[in-house]
């Protein structure tokens, strides 16, 4: 070997075993060069230089003695002394010359790259350490990467500052803490060709959701321009999400997707500037709209398959990858510019169950993406820049503008962090994930509305979206062990409406969904009246129509948008429980609650009484509704077909009468909801004494009953569960409701039917479980808070009743 393909190596020279030769990072671009390039993962050209070429370097200017002298005995807690040492370390290494050998094999192989792309070639200068990007450590956003490098002498001073960054604090900090020997970690650079994603879009990509460790979704992040914005944190990313089993069964569409702000764009600077790369403000119009198109998503996800499933044959177990993709503004091509092990949630047991529970709640300071599940109170500090993080004292919140890689010492002290800016894939996020603290990240105002000194609670276990609320509050933290958690032979089903928990819930001992909410998504997510979107100009009040055209902006119509909120809504509700049934309810909206919805008023009549109103199926064939029902089918069809969940069963709710059902289900078939085409099934609410009473009938048209045992009760009783003054007359034991509960499981198991009860009562009544168990009723549903208390409950009932219980997989 001669001494240049010594010091150099091109990426389609590379692989995964030559991480000792070139590093963690450059390996796995060749690796992905050399084994994935025809299968569609298109990746930069460029060539590495190797870790022999940085230890000659060193060797050749006889560096070692004085970085020994600066580094050894160096306590990292002492920030001081940290900062003066790494400094120092630096300043040995960027002064040692590099071998005029070496500086010859770069400049070759930099006219190379030239023939191939052209004389105006810039590229990215990128570390890559020997011990990086490995299965169990990450040694990301640790070293020095430069964009836009353009010119021999600015390549090869970028290169030294590379061979540099080695030893910046947060690198030294990071190989102490992981037990890495400062001077037996070698550090290689990459030299790729730039993706001019200044003109276009990059982000990252992680094949599991970060946040749970769920790994039947692909994320996508994105943001206008060069992707340090998005790895630093300094933008609110956009977020997509694609189905893992639907995508290879070869379904076409994005799963859910989220909007960010995007505030800015990092762009090339201009020529003269004193650095390379500059953040230039997004217009309103670029951050109303999302950075990707779906087809660009879902290229993206196909691409991040592979890689997994390339890089799980080589380790012989599933791989988990966090990938930097980018998109040139010039050949409209998606570059796929790093890819390693994700290090984090991988790691997670899905057996072992940890909760944390707010027991009460205070005003809202900030509110923002939340980073992981847990709450933390304290004392905040506000830091406004890296020259008062020496004020910060272990246990406090820290709170910021944004973080960056050199405050990770300061941060691994902290009790949580809360960021003005960053997604889900910023370092703070990253960081915060790492050592097990709550993050809020992109709040926006949070250094305004948070002062130092002030006492918060942080809390990231309400779902996707976290709180800093003032004071500190109460809170209690949970642990199962679900390996060991036997199950009850009656099947054990969840109560959901918000698709931002659905991840999370997942991972409780479930059957399945036996309720999945619709309501929510529409009030929160849609926020639009149905009929407001069909006929928009019959909204009277000026600034609903206006919210109603913001909202529904960058939608082919109004109605186009919600179809896809609600079918990206339930479709996250589906694909978290996929294959196991999940049933979601048409909604339920009493008049009351549909006129509170944007445009509502113009198209809901006053009841005096709306539980027992225009409610439920006798909306949906009705001319007053019928085309917003036809939205909703459209919704569910699209997550049934278009989307692949065909896990999904429908349910109709408050349906009083067997011509009502029949009349619905006409609906359901013409708008493509056809039951029993496709394997689709159709349950029924038995909610209502006549659905009971006429039990043969209702179960000639449907393939199931769902007892909604607050509806059923109300109308046995004659009681409005809405009046307190007769809230003492609600009863689910009474015998007459006892008795009704017994004629429709019966019912339902005389005819072939499943039966279930999604109601409360099976939890807050012992007796009452009891009861249904010795009925023999099919599952119970429940909200998620109260599944574990149920059933443990509900595996010593069968016990008294000599059935064994079950383990959760069976």
């Amino acid at each position: 070997m001669d001494t240049t393909s010594k010091f150099i190596a091109w990426f389609e020279d590379l692989g995964i075993a030559d991480v000792p030769l070139v590093g963690g990072k450059n390996a796995s671009l060749g690796e992905m060069v050399r084994e994935l390039g025809g299968q569609g993962v298109r990746v930069p050209n460029g060539f590495a230089v190797t870790a022999a070429a940085y230890r000659a370097t060193l060797d050749r200017a006889g560096a070692w003695d004085a970085l020994h002298a600066a580094l050894d005995g160096l306590d990292p807690a002492d920030m001081a002394d940290l900062t003066r040492r790494a400094q120092a370390a630096r300043e040995i290494v960027h002064g040692a010359p590099l071998p005029s050998e070496l500086e010859e094999g770069i400049l070759q192989a930099w006219r190379a790259l030239q023939q191939q792309y052209g004389k105006e070639l810039s590229v990215a200068v990128r570390s890559s350490a020997t011990a990086e990007d490995l299965p169990t450590a990450s040694f990301a956003g640790q070293h020095e990467t430069y964009l836009n490098v353009s010119g021999e002498a600015a390549l090869l001073d970028s290169v030294r500052r590379c061979f540099a960054s080695l030893f910046m604090e947060r690198a030294i900090v990071y190989r102490i803490e992981n037990g890495f020997d400062h001077f037996k970690v070698m550090l290689s650079v990459g030299v790729m060709k730039m993706v001019r994603s200044d003109l276009a879009s990059s982000g990252v990509i992680f094949t599991l959701d970060t946040e749970t460790g769920f790994r039947d979704v692909v994320l996508v992040t994105g943001a206008y321009g060069l992707g340090e914005n998005v790895v630093q944190g300094t933008v609110d990313t956009d977020e997509f999400y694609v189905f893992k089993p639907a995508l290879r069964a070869g379904s076409r569409a994005v799963l859910r997707r989220s909007l960010g702000s995007k505030e800015a764009r990092m762009v090339y600077a201009q020529a003269g500037s004193a650095g390379t790369t500059r953040n230039l403000p997004t217009t309103p119009d670029e951050r109303a709209r999302f950075c990707l198109d779906d087809a660009a998503v879902l290229e993206l996800a196909e691409a991040a398959l592979r890689i997994e499933a390339h890089y799980s044959a080589r380790a012989g177990h599933a791989v988990p990858m966090d990938i930097e993709w980018a998109q040139d503004g010039i050949d409209g091509q998606l570059y796929i510019v790093q890819a390693r092990p994700e290090t984090v949630a991988a790691r997670r047991s899905a057996t072992l169950l940890e909760e944390f529970h707010l027991d009460a709640k205070g005003p809202v300071l900030a509110s923002g993406r939340a980073v992981g599940s847990r709450v933390a109170a304290g004392t905040a500090r506000v830091i406004a820049d890296v020259g008062q993080l020496d004020q910060f004292r272990p246990g406090e919140i820290l709170v910021a503008d944004t973080t960056m890689p050199d405050w990770g010492t300061v941060m691994k002290t902290a009790a949580g962090v809360v960021t003005n800016r960053g997604g889900r894939t910023c370092h703070a996020a990253i960081v915060a994930r790492e050592i097990g603290v709550p993050a809020l990240v992109g709040c926006g105002n949070a250094t305004t509305t948070i002062r130092t000194g002030d006492l918060v609670t942080l809390s990231c276990a309400e779902g996707s979206v976290g709180h800093v609320y003032a004071g500190s509050l109460p809170f209690h933290r949970t642990s199962t062990d679900l390996a060991s958690l036997p199950m009850p032979r009656t099947r054990m089903m969840l109560n959901i409406g918000n698709p931002d928990i659905a991840f999370r819930t997942r991972f409780l001992p479930n059957d399945g969904v036996g309720l999945a909410r619709m309501e929510f998504i529409i009030a929160e997510h849609i926020r639009i009246h149905p009929m407001a979107l069909v006929h928009p100009e019959q909204v009277r009040d000026a600034g609903e129509r206006a919210e109603i055209a913001r909202l529904t902006r960058g939608h082919a119509s109004p109605a186009d948008y919600f179809v896809r909120e609600l079918s990206e809504g339930v479709g996250t509700i589906a694909a978290a429980f996929y294959p196991k049934p999940v049933i979601v309810r048409m909604s339920d909206f009493k008049t009351n609650e549909y006129a509170s919805l944007l445009g509502g008023a113009a198209f809901e009549p006053l009841e005096a009484n709306p539980m027992i109103g225009f409610r439920g199926a006798s909306r949906y064939a009705h001319p007053a509704y019928a085309e917003g029902f036809a939205l909703e089918c459209r919704a569910m069809r699209r997550v049934r077909e278009d989307m692949g969940l065909s896990n999904l069963l429908l349910m109709i709710p408050f349906c009083r009468r067997v011509k009502e059902a029949e009349d619905v289900l006409s609906a359901m078939a013409a708008h493509g909801l056809e039951r029993g085409a496709r394997g689709l099934e159709v349950y029924v609410m038995c909610e209502i004494p006549n659905n009971v009473i006429q039990v043969d009938a209702f179960a000639r048209l449907f393939d199931g009953f769902s007892i909604g045992s607050n509806d059923l009760t109300q109308l046995v009783l004659g009681v409005d569960r809405d009046s307190d003054i007769v809230a003492f007359d609600f009863d689910e034991r009474d015998p007459g409701v006892l008795e009704m509960l017994r004629q429709a499981v019966a019912g339902a198991r005389r005819n072939g039917r499943h039966v279930g009860i999604c109601g409360q009562a099976p939890s807050d009544y012992p007796e009452v479980a009891r009861f249904l168990v010795e009925q023999g009723i099919d599952s119970i549903s429940l909200n998620p808070d109260s599944l574990l208390a149920t059933v443990r409950n509900l595996v010593e009932v069968e016990r008294a009743l000599g059935i064994a219980p079950r383990m959760p997989a069976d």
